[in-house]
């Protein structure tokens, strides 16, 4: 008796989840208004992307002057990785020659051999420390720079974005009216529920 209850009670759960779905198609839809802002296209198309990009490039396309901008911090970027790339690349091949250099020693039997060979690594690897410490200075200050150029250019691109996300949520507030209509027929599906013998 209990299983034909069971089996009567999840029939009538999924006929009327069936019907509800086709009566309240047009009610979520009207959830919200269908204003426009002046990147609502942009929103309304997001997948998994990072919305302040997409919003900002949209902007973008209507503003020269923020184009040339963005154009110029691009290359800007982009001169730094090149430089900083060439300089690291010099440097990369010291250091990996020194680090070969300290294993090698490492590997020297002769104690006497091994503790002088080690010491003229040290002297020519301070030394080389001393001859590009103005070098690594000045990298630093590259990156530091990097570093404050991409902040300031991060909290201006919200600081931009945020009136099109505001313009977009007042042109689509939301309505309660379809949760209050679905939680209403939830409500009378428990009744039924409850009243079924």
């Amino acid at each position: 008796m209990k299983k034909i209850l069971f089996t009567t009670a999840l029939a009538l759960s999924i006929f009327s989840c069936k019907e509800n779905k086709s009566r309240n198609t047009p009610i979520v839809e009207n959830a919200v208004d269908n204003a426009e802002s002046s990147v609502s296209g942009s929103i309304k198309s997001y997948r998994n992307e990072n919305m302040i990009d997409k919003i900002y490039s949209e902007l973008m396309k209507n503003d020269k002057k923020l184009k040339a901008f963005d154009n110029k911090l691009i290359e800007s970027f982009e001169e730094s990785r090149n430089v900083l790339a060439i300089y690291g690349q010099t440097l990369q091949k010291s250091e990996s020659f020194y680090l070969d250099a300290h294993q090698q020693a490492a590997s020297i039997k002769d104690s006497l051999l091994k503790q002088q060979i080690q010491k003229e690594i040290k002297i020519s690897a301070d030394q080389y420390d001393q001859k590009i410490s103005k070098v690594k200075e000045l990298i630093g200050k590259v990156n530091k720079s990097n570093d404050d150029i991409n902040n300031l250019y991060t909290a201006f691109k919200i600081r931009k974005t945020l009136p099109e996300i505001e313009k977009y949520q007042n042109g689509h507030p939301l309505k309660t009216d379809s949760l209050e209509t679905l939680i209403n027929k939830q409500n009378q599906l428990v009744n039924e529920l409850k009243n079924l013998k």
